[in-house]
């Protein structure tokens, strides 16, 4: 079991960067491939970007790409959210989540953190 949180959200204008990291519990924590999700208000929960149990494998969603860059240092069982170039339609509370390789579906998640950019 791994329990996931998620910090380095806040206000930037737009053009800016952040970087959201999301801190891992758990001596297995290298199993998991990882997931930053977002949920703007009113609309549904997406995939941001996803990386493998090893950092071998990520993928991006389209609305990102070029942008952002997720990356892990499993030493410090952490996974990170470089994004750059930010816009205001990337306003949302983003979330960190975690699942074992074999599974497909995503079943341990964070509290969220909220990144809000300005126009």
């Amino acid at each position: 079991q791994v329990q996931v949180v998620e910090s380095g959200g806040g206000l930037v204008q737009t053009g800016g960067s952040l970087r959201l990291s999301c801190a891992a519990s758990g001596r297995t924590f290298g199993t998991y491939d990882i997931a930053w999700f977002r949920q703007a208000p009113g609309k549904e929960r997406e995939l941001v970007a996803s990386i493998s149990w090893s950092g071998g494998s990520s993928h991006y969603a389209d609305s990102v790409k070029g942008r952002f860059t997720i990356s892990r240092d499993n030493d410090k069982n952490t996974v990170y959210l470089q994004m750059n170039n930010l816009k205001p339609e990337d306003t949302a509370v983003y979330y960190c989540a975690a699942k074992l390789s074999i599974v497909t579906a995503y079943h341990y998640w964070g509290q969220g953190t909220q990144v809000t950019v300005s126009s």
